[in-house]
């Protein structure tokens, strides 16, 4: 399986701008920027398309590893923090809320924290990654 996005920037950093499209069509043409990156313009930025695909992979490997371990989640919220400085990615905090029966905490956590290890964006970031979670019953 191989899937793509594509970016094309035009002009300098600061006065510059580009679109950001995927393969699937969800993005098309988004505009991205230096001020949508560092200040407060409309648009995305890489940090943030880094978070949701982050999230979503973690939430899949979640999923999967209940499922495995006999466990059907009815909600897995997840929201993945990515901090950016100096030019480096740094860390990416994964903050779930999840709704779960039958599982008990000491349990669950276990089973997040194979899934924070595991998921294949986690394996692919080179940072940082903490995760924070509350059970929900």
């Amino acid at each position: 399986m191989k899937r793509n996005g594509t970016a094309v920037w035009k002009g300098n950093l600061k006065e510059g701008n580009g679109i950001i499209s995927t393969q699937s069509g969800v993005l098309d043409k988004t505009k991205y920027s230096f001020k949508t990156r560092f200040e407060d313009g409309k648009g995305t930025n890489p940090e943030e398309l880094i978070g949701a695909a982050h999230s979503g992979c973690f939430s899949m490997q979640l999923a999967a590893n209940l499922s495995q371990e006999g466990f059907e989640p009815d909600e897995l919220e997840t929201k993945a923090e990515i901090t950016f400085e100096d030019g480096t990615v740094k860390k990416s905090h994964l903050i779930l809320k999840a709704k779960v029966k039958g599982i008990d905490k000491a349990q669950f956590d276990k089973i997040a924290t194979d899934a924070k290890e595991n998921c294949p964006i986690s394996k692919l970031l080179n940072t940082e990654i903490t995760l924070e979670s509350e059970l929900v019953q």
